[in-house]
């Protein structure tokens, strides 16, 4: 069995989720806030002192016509970073409408009475980004 953790990069925030190979399932876990759009490195690195990952799983955001979207250098940057200071393989995934589902599916919850925060839906769309490269692991 391997863990693994997921990241939905944004320049402001990074939602992060963690998932194994056994079930191919993951769970949101958190939602790390950038500081002039640096990334979290200390709650990064506590993440994965935790949960020790045998790999990271990290979104690349697409336009629907299958071109990357402006800000993919930044994502790559983040997957390059991920990988020299952690020295874990980083997997880029498609990441097209996984905020959206994450929003709905977050939405329609038993008992959801309010929308869903922004952070619980950057966690949710790490989740599914994780899912979504297990799911084309089999």
């Amino acid at each position: 069995m391997s863990t693994l953790l997921g990241f939905d990069f944004g320049p402001r925030k990074i939602g992060v989720a963690v998932g194994q190979t056994i079930t191919g399932s993951a769970t949101p876990l958190t939602t790390l806030r950038s500081r002039n759009e640096r990334p979290d490195w200390e709650r990064i690195q506590a993440l994965i002192q935790d949960w020790k990952p045998s790999a990271l799983v990290l979104g690349l955001p697409y336009n629907m016509d299958g071109t990357e979207v402006d800000w993919s250098p930044r994502v790559h940057r983040f997957g390059r970073q991920l990988q020299g200071r952690f020295g874990l393989p980083v997997h880029l995934v498609d990441e097209r409408l996984t905020s959206r589902e994450a929003h709905r599916r977050l939405s329609e919850r038993p008992g959801q009475k309010q929308p869903p925060t922004r952070e619980a839906v950057d966690a949710a769309a790490a989740a599914l980004i994780l899912e979504t490269w297990l799911c084309e692991q089999d």
